[in-house]
């Protein structure tokens, strides 16, 4: 009767043993599950970080441009100024002349 006691006795101590074991593999388990979570969420951070930037680069180029594109505005309304110019000149002489012609 003692040895069925001790007998039982040593397979509690097994089990409780493999219980222990098999509740340290499932903790070492849900840890890895949490950092590898972590670590995936802290790349989507990453790439949602780069994602801005890329969107405030190309915002950046978009903004010169726009600006480029009000320089070569301004340069056409300045040409269409001297050429306006050069007209209001060349009737001014037409007119000249033909004052001086005429007389």
């Amino acid at each position: 009767m003692e040895e069925e006691g001790h007998v039982l006795l040593e397979r509690t101590k097994e089990m409780t043993e493999e219980e222990k074991e098999e509740e340290e593999k499932e903790e070492e388990e849900e840890e890895e599950e949490e950092e590898e979570e972590e670590e995936e969420e802290e790349e989507e951070e990453e790439e949602e970080e780069e994602e801005k930037e890329k969107e405030k680069e190309k915002e950046k180029e978009e903004e010169k441009e726009k600006e480029k594109e009000k320089e070569k505005e301004k340069e056409k309304e300045k040409e269409k100024e001297k050429e306006k110019e050069k007209e209001e000149e060349e009737e001014d002489e037409e007119r000249v002349q033909c004052r001086s012609g005429g007389k």
